[in-house]
């Protein structure tokens, strides 16, 4: 097949996709061994992606989930290729959402009975003292919807409220939008990779992160944290709970519609309990550090580019059988069909 893989110039993004360059080019050289015709194409006007219409692939692999063009605003190339009738990876425009918005995704799947971390949002001066909060302290803040870290780090957790008032006035400052709050989360850290393949079968990768430890002993998986890559990734060695977080993820994927793949993170707090915390649609691909690759490696013993042929066999799957209506279609769900290696 003739295959392009589609990404921009991320510097300026909140939400960065794949990753730099050098995680698209582990992907190209991933398909290219795979048998397909495929390029990478960094697009930064409407005129290049007009071009990629006109060379007629067909699969584009969409390594981030829009292009931020000069008085256009963003272009969805999740939207743009249906709109064009071009087989696109990943999940449709209106699911991409729940990447870039964590409360929406946490009020879909609250409103379907999957346990989240209790939260709510605010903006400088929406609250005036300590008894008018949602939640009692501690708590942590964070901005709706960036990625990587972004806006997080040692003063995002909070245990008064001069500290929130500092907190919501930085990250405002920063990010120019309302700033999530969530109930502390005193317990462990994970992180799962979901694949689901052209068969209705899923396979469920779930590792367990270990941020360095801070100060008031606090490990916070914050921008720093992820730049370094100081964090320590492990199995996670009960089986209880490595079902636990599974199911919950797995759940999660189903009941947000997502397509092809994604990266769930979950949290317990001290007492074992799990909560989902977000969605990653468009995860990190960086070779031999970002979370997706290294869940499947380190839970299943997957190369990379085994990784990465699994995630594009639901859209050569379209692109195969369904070349013209492919966006609507998409394999059955069943929810007991995850597989193992």
């Amino acid at each position: 097949m003739k295959i392009e893989i589609i990404t921009t110039p991320n510097q300026e993004l909140k939400e960065t996709g794949f990753g730099s360059i050098n995680a698209c080019e582990g992907v190209l050289s991933a398909i290219r061994k795979m048998g397909h015709t495929v390029q990478l194409t960094v697009c930064k006007t409407m005129a290049d992606l007009d071009n990629v219409i006109d060379r007629c692939p067909d699969l584009v692999v969409l390594a981030v989930k829009y292009i931020a063009i000069d008085n256009n605003g963003d272009i969805w190339l999740s939207e743009y290729f249906m709109r064009h009738k071009v087989n696109f990876t990943g999940s449709l425009r209106n699911i991409l959402e729940f990447d870039s918005n964590k409360v929406l995704a946490k009020t879909i799947l609250q409103n379907k009975g999957i346990v989240t971390a209790k939260y709510f949002t605010t903006v400088p001066g929406k609250y005036r003292s300590e008894n008018e909060l949602p939640i009692k302290f501690p708590l942590f803040l964070k901005p709706i919807d960036a990625a990587n870290g972004n806006g997080i780090d040692d003063s995002s957790w909070v245990v008064n409220f001069s500290e929130f008032e500092a907190k919501v006035l930085s990250l405002y400052t920063l990010f120019s939008q309302p700033i999530l709050v969530e109930e502390y989360l005193d317990g462990r850290e994970f992180t799962v990779a979901i694949i689901s393949k052209s068969n209705g079968e899923f396979i469920v990768a779930a590792i367990e992160i270990i941020p360095p430890e801070s100060k008031n002993g606090l490990r916070i998986l914050g921008h720093k944290v992820k730049n370094d890559n100081s964090e320590a990734l492990k199995k996670i060695d009960n089986n209880q709970m490595l079902n636990k977080v599974k199911q919950l993820a797995l759940n999660s994927f189903i009941n947000l519609g997502i397509r092809d793949f994604a990266r769930i993170d979950i949290k317990s707090n001290k007492n074992g309990e799990c909560f989902f915390m977000e969605a990653n649609l468009v995860p990190g691909l960086t070779p031999d550090s970002s979370y997706f690759p290294k869940s499947c490696e380190m839970e299943f013993g997957l190369s990379y580019d085994k990784v990465i042929q699994l995630m594009l066999d639901n859209a050569l799957y379209r692109a195969q059988f369904f070349p013209t209506v492919s966006h609507l279609i998409t394999p059955p769900i069943m929810a007991e069909q995850v597989s193992g290696f």
